[in-house]
């Protein structure tokens, strides 16, 4: 496997403009030059021989899925679908599982909108939503657990907490829903791509995942991982010729959904999507996860340490190393929300591209962030 420290080409895959300091994977990533490459390949193969060599294109998709599958370490590819975005995967399973009055599901009261809403959507169907605050527990883990009984029928968390950063044990999590008899659902957006994920070990029921912030792809496709168990538990909720398990049969009347997670893709897959995602897994493959999740922890470690170390500054969030992840959040003393909105504005403007989130500065740097862009936020803070 190669050492990221020994190949300094990995930064020419990343031309990013002068004077742009680009620190906010957390929301949309930057795409690796071979990305755009393809995506322009593919325009042109389109352009001038349409759709001529489209047993390539699902050559492509078969080759993606493998890679998710690598990423989080299923055990088959049938395990893996492609959907539009994260959202689509969570409704999937909020709208699918056979709910009865008096059911509940458990999540952390840090949860993005998307992660919340969903559940939130199902009180018409006398679905309880339990939320944890698991910032502010001793032992969140714990918390959570204790946070379900006899009717609770999922618990469904983020890997790592989009405004703080937070980062919980999928592990212990998940032993606690197997110890209940809890369906697992982990929204892996903000870790997929950043750092290592073993959904074996974790023994989750579903993993989503959009492929646009940390893997380094386009918005438009999505992971939806499915345990062949939890997948049976799903009703279909929408129909079309590509999730039939004689998908290309189109003369075939008497059809069946596909035993693997394809039930889940009605129709056209995204191949513009697809060929730009697997362009951007490639690289994260060659560099490897280990030293692409290294790089990425000892740059965000070095932006919190400096934050800790200015008394000017405060680190929100928690400051346990083994809580850290990719996201570095921060506020500046003597400032309100409306003064954190500004210094947000003024970042932006000086090229620092940057989040506010939940009153916060939010900072995302990846593997290839360079030790100039971290030197150019530092410069810019307290000149905006």
């Amino acid at each position: 496997m190669k050492q990221l420290s020994a190949v300094p080409d990995w930064y020419d895959e990343f031309p990013i403009k002068p004077g742009l300091a680009y620190l906010n994977h957390a929301a949309v990533g930057v795409w690796p030059r071979r990305t755009a490459e393809a995506v322009k390949a593919f325009a042109d193969e389109n352009m001038v021989q349409g759709a001529s060599d489209y047993p390539r294109w699902m050559q492509v998709e078969r080759q993606l899925r493998m890679q998710l599958m690598r990423l989080i370490n299923a055990e088959s590819v049938d395990d893996i679908a492609l959907l539009k975005n994260t959202s689509e995967g969570l409704s999937l399973i909020a709208f699918g599982l056979d709910w009865r009055e008096g059911d509940n599901i458990v999540s952390s009261a840090q949860e993005f909108p998307s992660n919340r809403m969903v559940w939130e959507a199902l009180r018409e169907r006398g679905v309880e939503l339990r939320l944890v605050d698991v910032e502010s527990e001793d032992d969140p883990e714990d918390a959570l657990e204790r946070c379900m009984d006899g009717r609770t029928r999922l618990l469904s968390i983020s890997s790592v907490q989009f405004a703080s950063g937070f980062r919980l044990d999928l592990e212990r999590i998940g032993q606690a829903c197997q110890r209940h008899d809890v369906l697992f659902c982990v929204d892996a957006i903000q870790s997929l791509g950043a750092l290592g994920f073993d959904v074996q070990l974790c023994h989750a029921d579903f993993v989503v995942a959009d492929g646009h912030k940390w893997m380094l792809g386009p918005e438009g496709v999505a992971l939806f991982y499915s345990s062949p168990h939890a997948r049976d538990q799903l009703k279909l909720l929408q129909y079309g010729w590509h999730m039939a398990e004689r998908m290309g049969d189109f003369e075939c009347t008497e059809w069946q959904p596909a035993k693997s997670a394809r039930r889940f893709e009605p129709g056209s897959p995204n191949q513009l999507g697809i060929q730009a995602l697997h362009a951007s897994l490639s690289l994260i493959e060659e560099v490897g996860m280990p030293q692409v999740e290294h790089a990425l922890l000892d740059k965000a470690n070095q932006l919190q340490h400096w934050i800790k170390s200015d008394e000017r500054l405060a680190l929100t969030g928690c400051d346990q190393p083994d809580r850290h992840s990719g996201i570095v959040s921060f506020r500046m003393h003597g400032l309100d929300a409306t003064g954190h909105a500004g210094l947000y504005r003024g970042l932006m403007a000086n090229g620092v591209i940057c989040a506010l989130r939940a009153g916060s500065i939010r900072l995302s740097p990846h593997f290839y962030t360079s030790r100039d862009t971290i030197s150019y936020f530092k410069d810019v803070l307290f000149k905006v």
